[in-house]
C-alpha cells in the first residue's frame, strides 16, 4: 500500500504563521493579561457611568474638534474619554445594565488564554449573550417606571426598542409571556432541575406527595416488593435487602409497619381500605365535576355580558399617550399682549382727526389690542353714510403711515365700524398657548383644529368635521405652510392613531417630509407605495382615485348598517350592532392635505381636479376631508368646482383683489400685514386671526414623541381603485390585435411572482396608472387574475408558466 504524503498539504493559517502565533503559549499569556487588563478598566468606566454618565453624554452628543484628547478635563469618567465613549456606548446606546456581561466575558477570554481557568467560551459566549439581550428587554420594562429620574434607559436603546416593538405586536401580556418563556428555555438548558422547579410552583401539593414512592395494592403484593422478597404462607413478606422497608400483614388484616426510612416507605393497603379510598375518590370526583360545571356557567354568564360592554375603538394601542404640552415653546408673550398706550392714543386722535377732516362725525371710539391688530370701532353721528367712511380707508392709512388698515362696515351684529390698525410691535401667538386654552382642553369637537387667537384675543378654533372641506391660499411666506402645520398639530394633541389617519400630498417634497416618522401611527397609503408621503403626481392620481374608492366601500357600509353617517356608523359599531361577518369595522376619520395645490392642476389638470371634486361633493359622511392649499390663487387653478365644495376658506396675505376675491369672493386677504394674519371665512363674514406659530424642532420633538408609543406597525392601506373597462373589451370577449403590447411581459411578471396589483406594473414597467389599469382588466378578462377585491392584491389565477403559455397561444 503506497501512503499519501499529506504533510505537504498546509492550510493557511500554517502558511501564513497564524496558528503557530496562536499556540505559543507566551503570545497567549500577554493577550490573556491584556484582556483582563481591558475587562477591569471596562468594568471601572461602567461603574463611573453612572456618576459621570450625565455629564459626559452631553459632551459626547456635541463633541467639537479638540475634546477628545480631553486636555481640559471636561471628561469626568475616571476613565478618561475613552472610558466615557465605550461606557455610553454600551450601557446607553446598547444594552443597559446588563452591558456589565462585556466585560465579564472578555475577562474569562483573558483568564483562559493564560490557563488559569479552563472555559467552554463557546459555550459561555451563547449564554451570556442571550442573557444579556434577555436582561436588556426586561430591564427597558420592568426598572423604567422604576427608575424615572434615570438618566439613561435600565435596558438601554436595544432593550427599550426590542421591548416596545414586541408591546406593539403582542401588547403587554405577550411580551412578559416572551420574556418567561426564553427564561424558561434558557434556564432548562443550563439544567433540566428546572422542570422540577416549574411543577413545584404549578402543583406545590403534588410536589410534596411525590417525595414519598406512593403505591396501592389491592390484596396483592406490588412487583417491586415482589422481586426484592421472599415470602411464604406461614410467614410473613420479609424483604432481604436489610435497609428496606418490611411491610408485614398481622392477623387483623391491619398493616404492620417496621421501621424505615420515610423517603424510601410503601403502603400496601388492605380490601377494605381499598373500598374506602375508591368511595372517597369517587366523592372527589362529584365534587370536582360540581365545581367545574359552576365555573362554565360563569364563564357562560360572563361571556354574555361582555356584549353590554361597549367595544374600545383605541384598542389595542390603549396605552398610546398623546403628546406633551412640554414639547411646544413657550414665549414672554404668551397670553399677555403688548400695550403700548401712547400709540393707542396717538392712533385714536388720527382717525378722528382724519374722519374730522372729511367732515364725518363720531360720538366714541373704543380700542380691542390684540396680538398683532388692534380694532377701533367707531360709532358715528346720526346721518353720516356707512360708505362714505369705507371710502377713507386709504387716507386713513396715509395719516398712520400702516400697511394692512381694514375698515369693516359695519360690525356684523354690532351698531359699530370697525378699523383694523396693524400694531407695531406684535406679538407671536405660540402653538403652546392655544393648545393648552381651556377651550381647547375642554373642547368636543370631532376634529377640531386651533389656529390662532382673534383681535379679542380669544382662542380660534373650527372643527373640520363640519366644515368639511378647507381650501388655504397665500403668497409666498405669508405663513401658509405654518397654518398647514397647524392644522395637523392640532389634530395630533387630540385624535388617537385609530381615530385619525392623514394623507400627505407634497408636490415640493419638503414641506411633509418632516412628519415621516409618524407614518406607522398616523398615515394612509396606496398598496405597494414606497413613501406614505406622496410627492409623484402619478402617484397622486393613484391616491385619489383610491380614496373615492374607500369613499364608496364605506358608503355600501353605511347602507348595510342603516346609518346616515360615521358618527352614527361608530357608534353602531361600539355598541355590538354591526356583525362583524358582514366586514364592519371601525372608521377612522381620513383627512387629506394636500400642498401646492396649484402645481399639481398645472401638470394633471382634470386628471386631479375631478376626483377632489367628486371627494369634496360626497365624502363628508364617511368622514374623508380635504385640506388643500396653494400660492397662486387664480380662477385656472381655483376652478367654480372646486370653491363650490370647499366652503371653509383659509386666506393669508395675497398680492392682489382680485386673488382675494377669488379666495374669498370679497376684498380683504391683500389688506394683510402677512407673517401669519389670515382671513378665515365659514359662512357670513370672514374672521381676522393671528395664525399660531409653530416651529420645525416643535414639529420634530412632536413626531419624535408620537412615533415612539405604541400604535400601529404600518400605515393602514387604501383600496387598489378600480379602472372602467376599455372599449376594446365590449361585448366580452377578447383579441390580440387589441391587447397592450406589454400584454405578455405583464402576464409573465404577475405569474412568476404570484403577486397582481396595478401598482407593481405600474412600478415594474414604468407605465402610467390608466395603461396599467388597462393591462390588470385584460389580464382578468383572459382569466389570468381574478377581479379587484379593495386594499388586497388581486388573486392569480394561474400558478404556473405552461399554463400561462397555452392561455398566450389560445389568444393569438
Amino acid at each position: 500500500m503506497v501512503k499519501k504524503n499529506t504533510r505537504n498539504h498546509k492550510t493557511f493559517s500554517e502558511v501564513v504563521g497564524l496558528k503557530a502565533f496562536f499556540q505559543n503559549d507566551i503570545i497567549n499569556f500577554i493577550v490573556g493579561i491584556l484582556l483582563v487588563l481591558l475587562a477591569i478598566y471596562t468594568a471601572i468606566a461602567f461603574v463611573s457611568f453612572f456618576s459621570t454618565g450625565q455629564n459626559d453624554q452631553s459632551l459626547i452628543l456635541d463633541l467639537r474638534p479638540g475634546e477628545l484628547q480631553n486636555t481640559a478635563k471636561l471628561f469626568k469618567n475616571s476613565c478618561g474619554s475613552f472610558g466615557a465613549f465605550v461606557s455610553y456606548f454600551f450601557i446607553s446606546r446598547c444594552f443597559g445594565l446588563s452591558a456589565f456581561i462585556v466585560p465579564l466575558f472578555i475577562g474569562m477570554v483573558g483568564l483562559r488564554l493564560v490557563k488559569a481557568y479552563q472555559f467552554n467560551l463557546l459555550k459561555w459566549f451563547c449564554c451570556m449573550s442571550i442573557a444579556m439581550l434577555w436582561l436588556s428587554v426586561t430591564a427597558a420594562k420592568i426598572l423604567t417606571p422604576v427608575l424615572p429620574t434615570l438618566w439613561f434607559n435600565p435596558g438601554g436603546d436595544y432593550g427599550l426598542s426590542t421591548c416596545q416593538w414586541i408591546e406593539n405586536v403582542v401588547g403587554a401580556p405577550g411580551l412578559m409571556s416572551v420574556l418567561v418563556l426564553t427564561a424558561l428555555v434558557f434556564l432548562t438548558y443550563l439544567s433540566r432541575e428546572t422542570i422540577l422547579v416549574v411543577r413545584k410552583v404549578l402543583n406545590p401539593v403534588s410536589a410534596i406527595s411525590n417525595r414519598i414512592p406512593f403505591s396501592v395494592n389491592y390484596g396483592q403484593q406490588s412487583e417491586e416488593a415482589a422481586e426484592n422478597s421472599v415470602q411464604t404462607e406461614a410467614d410473613p413478606t420479609v424483604f432481604d435487602d436489610p435497609t428496606a422497608q418490611v411491610v408485614e400483614f398481622g392477623n387483623d388484616g391491619k398493616d404492620v409497619v417496621i421501621d424505615r426510612p420515610e423517603e424510601e416507605m410503601m403502603i400496601v393497603a388492605t380490601p377494605a381500605d381499598s373500598e374506602e379510598h375508591a368511595a372517597n375518590e369517587e366523592n372527589e370526583m362529584k365534587v370536582t365535576a360540581g365545581l367545574d360545571e359552576q365555573k362554565a356557567d360563569s364563564k357562560v354568564v360572563s361571556g354574555n355580558a361582555d356584549l353590554n360592554v361597549p367595544i374600545n375603538p383605541l384598542e389595542p394601542w390603549l396605552k398610546y399617550k398623546y403628546p406633551t404640552l412640554d414639547l411646544l415653546k413657550k414665549y414672554e408673550t404668551d397670553g399677555k399682549p403688548y400695550i403700548d398706550m401712547d400709540e393707542q392714543k396717538r392712533n385714536k386722535n388720527r382717525i378722528v382727526e382724519v374722519l374730522d377732516n372729511f367732515g364725518v362725525k363720531i360720538k366714541t371710539i373704543k380700542a380691542t389690542v390684540g396680538p398683532t391688530i388692534t380694532l377701533y370701532e367707531i360709532t358715528p353721528a346720526e346721518g353720516v353714510r356707512i360708505s362714505k367712511i369705507r371710502n377713507l380707508e386709504d387716507d386713513i392709512a396715509l395719516s398712520l403711515a400702516a400697511l394692512g388698515i381694514r375698515i369693516i362696515a359695519p360690525i356684523p351684529g354690532k351698531g359699530t365700524i370697525g378699523i383694523e390698525v396693524p400694531n407695531a410691535k406684535p406679538n407671536i401667538v405660540s402653538m403652546e398657548s392655544i393648545l393648552n386654552s381651556k377651550r381647547f382642553q375642554e373642547t368636543t369637537m370631532d376634529l377640531p383644529i386651533a389656529i390662532g387667537k382673534t383681535i379679542t384675543n380669544e382662542v380660534f378654533m373650527v372643527d373640520l368635521a363640519k366644515i368639511p372641506h378647507l381650501l388655504v391660499a397665500g403668497a409666498t411666506g405669508q405663513g401658509k405652510s405654518v397654518g398647514l402645520n397647524t392644522i395637523i398639530t392640532s389634530l395630533l394633541y387630540k385624535k388617537h392613531p385609530n381615530e385619525l389617519k392623514f394623507v400627505l400630498i407634497d408636490p415640493k417634497k419638503v414641506e411633509f417630509s418632516i412628519y415621516s416618522p409618524i407614518a406607522n401611527h398616523f398615515m394612509a397609503q396606496v398598496p405597494d407605495s414606497d413613501e406614505p408621503i406622496i410627492t409623484d403626481v402619478k402617484k397622486v392620481i393613484y391616491t385619489l382615485n383610491s380614496l373615492c374608492k374607500l369613499m364608496d366601500t364605506r358608503y355600501d357600509l353605511l347602507k348595510m348598517a342603516g346609518a346616515k353617517n360615521i358618527k352614527e356608523y361608530n357608534r353602531k359599531y361600539v355598541n355590538h350592532q354591526l356583525r362583524l361577518t358582514d366586514g364592519h369595522e371601525y372608521m377612522p376619520y381620513i383627512v387629506v392635505i394636500i400642498d401646492e395645490f396649484g402645481d399639481l392642476i398645472m401638470t394633471a389638470g382634470k386628471e386631479i381636479e375631478m376626483p377632489i371634486a367628486r371627494i369634496a361633493q360626497l365624502a363628508r359622511a364617511v368622514g374623508i376631508h380635504m385640506v388643500i392649499a396653494t400660492q397662486r390663487p387664480t380662477t385656472s387653478i381655483i376652478t367654480g368646482n372646486i370653491k363650490a365644495n370647499f366652503p371653509g376658506r383659509m386666506a393669508f396675505r395675497v398680492s392682489s383683489m382680485i386673488d382675494s376675491r377669488t379666495i374669498l369672493d370679497r376684498p380683504g386677504a391683500n389688506q394683510l400685514i402677512g407673517r401669519g394674519d389670515l382671513l378665515f371665512l365659514n359662512g357670513n363674514e370672514p374672521v381676522r386671526v393671528q395664525c399660531a406659530f409653530v416651529d420645525t424642532p416643535e414639529i420634530e420633538d412632536i413626531n419624535k414623541y408620537v412615533a415612539q408609543q405604541q400604535g400601529p406597525l404600518e400605515p393602514i392601506e387604501l383600496p387598489e381603485p378600480s379602472t372602467a373597462d376599455d372599449g376594446d373589451f365590449a361585448g366580452g370577449g377578447i383579441e390580440a390585435h387589441n391587447l397592450d403590447p406589454l400584454f405578455e411581459e405583464a402576464a409573465r411578471s404577475i405569474v412568476l411572482n404570484n403577486q397582481g396589483s396595478t401598482s407593481m406594473i405600474q412600478r415594474t414597467f414604468s407605465i402610467g396608472y390608466n395603461r396599467a389599469g388597462r393591462l390588470m382588466d385584460q389580464m382578468e378578462k383572459a382569466g389570468i387574475v381574478g377581479a379587484a377585491r379593495g386594499a388586497k392584491p388581486r388573486e392569480v389565477l394561474i400558478q404556473d408558466e405552461n399554463t400561462l403559455n397555452e392561455v398566450l397561444a389560445r389568444l393569438k
